[in-house]
């Protein structure tokens, strides 16, 4: 296949950027009007402002959607109408009891609330219970932004989490037939290398990793071939 020419690589990039600014145009869930979108070869950067946390997310889910995007840069503030402001004291409670109330997150979890932004601390014992108590609390009146500083620990050993995990790939039927992929485990930390045809094959893999007994940490060095 012949390299493109310049002109063409400029044409590419302005299709991606139009399609980024097309879907969040389209998805319900985001409010587009305060969002500009940059493309550097399938590198979408999106800058601006949304009024909620939840558009915040969504706006970031709805540029992976579109052929030809490998990565996506969140680059967006959340920017609070007046009425959905809560102060520290009453977004802390309001995090903690959300914490509470969700089933799959464990007691250990605490969260805290400085300028809009929800500290979540403490540890677990599985990935999915970290990601539980994060969506706890993404929905909150008043949230501007989350770190989540939860920790993943267990006192299992990852040593066989390579086979497992590679396993659970070859059984997934929507992993692409020439899509490579290299497990790699150490220490608790898994570390995934190779490309993928899309943004769900990435996630099903990135899934896939965290689901081993034992594993703390996933290095994503995926490459998605969009």
């Amino acid at each position: 296949m012949a390299p493109k020419s310049p002109r063409e690589s400029a044409q590419m990039t302005r299709d991606v950027r139009e399609a980024v600014q097309k879907e969040l145009e389209f998805d319900p869930l985001v409010d587009a009007g305060g969002i500009s979108v940059k493309n550097m070869n399938g590198n979408v950067a999106l800058n601006g402002t949304v009024p909620s946390y939840p558009q915040y997310q969504e706006a970031a889910a709805a540029a992976k959607r579109v052929k030809g995007v490998t990565k996506v840069h969140n680059h967006l503030m959340v920017e609070l109408p007046v009425g959905d402001y809560r102060d520290d004291p009453i977004l802390t409670t309001a995090a903690n009891n959300a914490i509470a109330l969700a089933i799959r997150v464990p007691s250990t979890v605490e969260a805290s609330a400085t300028d809009g932004d929800v500290w979540l601390t403490g540890r677990v014992g599985y990935r999915f219970q970290r990601d539980a108590a994060e969506q706890a609390v993404g929905g909150l009146t008043g949230v501007r932004g989350i770190v989540n500083d939860i920790e993943i620990f267990s006192y299992a050993e990852a040593a066989d989490v390579t086979n497992l995990v590679q396993g659970a790939l070859d059984r997934y039927a929507l992993i692409d037939d020439t899509s490579e992929i290299e497990v790699d485990a150490s220490e608790g930390t898994v570390t995934l290398t190779g490309h993928v045809a899309n943004w769900a094959e990435h996630d099903m893999v990135i899934d896939a990793a965290w689901m081993g007994i034992g594993v703390k940490d996933v290095r994503d060095d995926l490459i998605v071939i969009a």
